[in-house]
């Protein structure tokens, strides 16, 4: 079978800028991450070896000068010594890998090691677990380009002529690379017409998270950062300081640049009580990726107000599993309350004809900030209960304190 990885930036924006955070910050950390199947699929039998196959084979991936070179100048928050001497000599460590599957077919997937290092594993695993899948089921077999081609073209019509400023975010659980790509390419012809057919009078296409794709169409690449960074930070601060902490290290760290705030990892009451001024200021917007979209704005936008903030000058990014015409709804409703953007993955690089889009995540689930400390859980717990993952234990108590 062939290789599905093989471009080292084959990988989202945030996990560069989340290592490069980690290194400043947390550079002896080690972590543990926990893949998920939020269906329970039974895999096929030996899917697990084919999965370590594939894995293991990221061991010769290294970035590339054409790699370096556009990350040096499409990245300049990132120092030139990270992209050009780190990365140069990183390597992928499979004997973080441990990949087990059981006698129903339920995988066991768990990363264990240094954080920086273990950080780049989330989207490979992913990626390669959907396409593989995507192909031993016979997806494939059935996928006819032409036909997607079009069908995404028309999806990218649909959102420049519905106003949307939108960029895709499907890496994770996309039916194929190949598929991406296409997809990536129809969004840059439909957005090119319409844009000349309405004289500019349309949406716009903010580019893609992917970054080797980034570079090969010579599009933006967006990303901030992920829950991971609070996550972990409530294991070293607590669950009332950690978003505040993580908004004044990633400041510190970014100095007003990457500045999309992922609020929800601890739900939006607990962030909200001690957003400050100077935060609210120093970040340009924040990502919604959990709750009731109309409801979080609302609050969003009442907190802005009561900082003394415009919300028109700030952004609210929204990236919860959405399809096109619930995007084109939170848009309508966001006119004169705040600007808003959108990030659509699944419905973007898996929604192909007679294709069941997988719902697998890899999240981080026990933390250490040196090897010498003990190990504590990392949770997430959001603003939808189908969202929290983590130690259920540590789950209950923290949400029994935030709700008191």
């Amino acid at each position: 079978m062939k290789t599905i990885i093989n471009h080292f930036t084959d990988n989202d924006l945030y996990t560069f800028t989340c290592m490069y955070y980690i290194l400043q910050k947390y550079p002896r950390a080690e972590t543990e991450y926990c893949f998920f199947d939020r269906r329970y699929t039974c895999y096929p039998k030996g899917f697990d070896r084919l999965l370590r196959e594939q894995l293991e084979h990221l061991s010769e991936v290294v970035i590339t000068d054409e790699e370096r070179e556009f990350m040096t100048r499409a990245f300049p928050f990132l120092p030139y010594w990270f992209i050009n001497v780190f990365l140069r000599g990183f390597r992928f460590n499979p004997s973080e890998l441990t990949i087990r599957q059981d006698e129903e077919g339920h995988l066991d997937i768990r990363v264990k090691g240094k954080w920086w290092s273990t950080i780049i594993w989330e989207m490979p695993i992913l990626a390669t677990i959907s396409e593989l899948m995507h192909t031993l089921n016979g997806d494939a077999e059935k996928y006819d380009a032409e036909v997607e081609y079009e069908k995404s073209l028309q999806k990218g019509r649909k959102i420049w002529l519905n106003g949307l400023t939108l960029g895709d975010m499907g890496t994770r659980r996309r039916f194929s690379f190949d598929h991406q790509e296409r997809v990536i390419d129809a969004l840059i012809q439909s957005y090119a017409e319409v844009k000349e057919e309405t004289d500019g009078h349309c949406g716009k296409f903010t580019g893609t998270s992917n970054v080797y794709f980034a570079m090969k169409k010579n599009i933006p690449c967006l990303g901030t950062m992920s829950h991971q960074c609070i996550s972990f930070e409530e294991v070293v601060s607590g669950v009332f300081e950690c978003n505040y902490n993580v908004m004044n290290k990633w400041s510190e760290v970014y100095d007003g640049n990457v500045g999309i705030f992922l609020y929800d990892c601890f739900g939006d009451k607990v962030f909200f009580n001690n957003l400050s001024k100077r935060m609210a200021m120093t970040f340009c917007g924040l990502r919604i990726d959990s709750g009731v979209e109309e409801e979080q704005v609302d609050l969003i936008v009442e907190k802005y107000k009561q900082l003394g903030i415009d919300p028109m000058t700030k952004q609210a990014v929204f990236s919860n599993g959405l399809d096109i015409d619930r995007a084109i709804e939170i848009h309508r409703y966001c006119q004169g309350k705040i600007t808003d953007s959108y990030g659509v993955g699944t419905f973007l690089t898996c929604d192909v004809t007679d294709c069941s889009p997988m719902n697998i995540v890899v999240k981080l689930v026990k933390g250490r900030i040196t090897e010498s400390r003990e190990w504590h859980p990392c949770v997430k717990l959001s603003c939808d209960k189908g969202k929290t993952l983590g130690d259920p234990q540590k789950c209950n108590y923290l949400l029994s304190i935030l709700n008191s």
